[in-house]
């Protein structure tokens, strides 16, 4: 015999004819998974959030910049003039970045 002589010992605790109930382990068990699951969520909601603050800051920043280019001097303007479409990117971007601002402000990440 080559296994453990504990464990040899711990699977003779109950007697044959016995019913064995081992529900109280898997239920603390189960419950300290789901208190894990739970707080894993909490950190991927956390940083999914301040991912979309950040993105959604730069994309709004972009989109300022492409809205009011053209009452700028600088040498960019000068190289590439702008156009209509400067302002309905700008726009386009304006909008995407707020809304990706209100996603991290809503966290609804797993629903």
């Amino acid at each position: 015999m080559d296994s453990h002589p504990m464990l040899h010992h711990i699977s003779n605790i109950y007697e044959p004819g016995i019913i064995k109930n081992h529900n109280l382990l898997p239920l603390k068990i189960d419950s300290m998974i789901e208190e894990y699951e739970n707080r894993k969520r909490k950190q991927v909601s956390l940083m999914k959030s301040l991912l979309d603050y950040g993105v959604g800051l730069m994309i709004i920043v972009a989109g300022v910049f492409l809205f009011f280019r053209d009452n700028m001097d600088i040498a960019f303007n000068e190289r590439y003039p702008p156009n209509k479409w400067d302002k309905i990117l700008g726009v386009v971007f304006l909008l995407y970045g707020s809304w990706r601002i209100y996603r991290g402000y809503k966290k609804n990440y797993f629903k």
